[in-house]
């Protein structure tokens, strides 16, 4: 992260996008005559009838938007506590290496640094799904994904205090809190500029400066599936890490700013090792998984000079207020033009 230069969250974090697990719906929240109103019918229709039903829903919220409002502290102590105490078992996992690079992948890299390069000749690397401008590629070999998932493991039987990615994801890890940003996260996301760069100029994807990355596990008994959402990120890679699984695909439908009357979905099967790109604003999610267990690592990149003009999450000019870290990708520069991004 640049020294003197902050990110920043947007203060829609606290009231919108706030997920109901019990009946999959993501609501805004100001108070409960505002809930009533705005989502009242809908939480109806989900099955939410009786006034003690409400009820619950209400305290779930405000648990859920006090968990929000002590993020940033409770996420610094975890982190300093796991800094000193936990001790890795594959520590070099924490610093990308090129041996952890499937060769597919570095020869994607090396086409879209030579002069020349363009969209059409990368496609040809890439498989691609219909129209929605989702492809995948090889990101990591099978080495590299068995170590990995192992010191995952390792973590999370330790007795170190941990944060979950998201009130979607109940199982999975936050990479920051395990200090994995700027030896590993960040040197993989200006790695991947190039290429998303041809892919999404006009979401910035020739600027993305910051991140928020995390695995998120699937298994019987615990989180099986992942409720149709878009991300807080202008692209994002989602790489399937193993380990043994079954069904579980993802699904993909419209892009979020520009949804259809009737949607068409696709569905996109897991690959150990491999990655998917696709805008964050595309909605999707995960089908459950009917045996074994499944992990995948999940980077949100994030273009300041974008997202500077229009929170992603609340449609509006962001409110900033302050946050650890790469927060939200926010900062309060004069943000670039999309133009000059999209040159980068």
């Amino acid at each position: 992260m640049s020294a003197g230069r902050p990110f920043r969250g947007c203060a829609c974090f606290f009231t919108d996008n706030i997920f109901v697990g019990r009946f999959g719906l993501h609501v805004r929240y100001r108070d409960g005559p505002q809930l009533r109103r705005d989502h009242g019918r809908a939480l109806r229709e989900r099955g939410c009838r009786s006034e003690e039903q409400l009820r619950d829903v209400l305290r779930e919220i405000e648990a859920e938007v006090q968990r929000r409002k002590e993020l940033i502290h409770k996420s610094e102590e975890r982190r300093a506590i796991i800094s000193k105490c936990y001790k890795p078992k594959h520590p070099e996992v924490y610093t990308l290496q090129d041996s952890f690079l499937a060769p597919e992948f570095l020869e994607i890299l090396r086409f879209c640094s030579s002069p020349g390069a363009d969209l059409q000749g990368l496609l040809s690397y890439l498989e691609s799904f219909s129209d929605k401008r989702i492809y995948r590629l090889p990101v990591f070999t099978e080495e590299f994904c068995q170590a990995f998932v192992d010191e995952l493991e390792n973590f999370e039987q330790s007795d170190m205090p941990k944060g979950r990615p998201n009130t979607m994801n109940n199982y999975g890890v936050l990479l920051n809190e395990l200090g994995m940003d700027e030896p590993f996260l960040t040197p993989l996301r200006e790695r991947l500029r190039p290429l998303t760069a041809l892919l999404y100029p006009e979401l910035g994807g020739g600027c993305l400066d910051s991140h928020k990355a995390f695995v998120v596990k699937y298994a019987l008994h615990e989180d099986l599936d992942l409720s149709s959402h878009y991300d807080n990120a202008e692209v994002t890679l989602n790489v399937s890490l193993g380990k043994e699984f079954t069904e579980g695909n993802l699904y993909f439908g419209d892009f979020s700013q520009d949804p259809s009357p009737v949607p068409r979905y696709i569905e996109v099967e897991h690959r150990a090792g491999r990655g998917l790109l696709h805008r964050g604003g595309q909605i999707h999610g995960a089908l459950p998984i009917a045996s074994g267990e499944r992990w995948n690592l999940v980077v949100w990149m994030r273009s300041s000079a974008i997202r500077n003009q229009l929170c992603p999450m609340c449609r509006r000019k962001p409110q900033l207020v302050e946050a650890e870290g790469f927060g939200d990708g926010f900062t309060e520069e004069e943000p670039q033009t999309v133009d000059l991004c999209a040159l980068g």
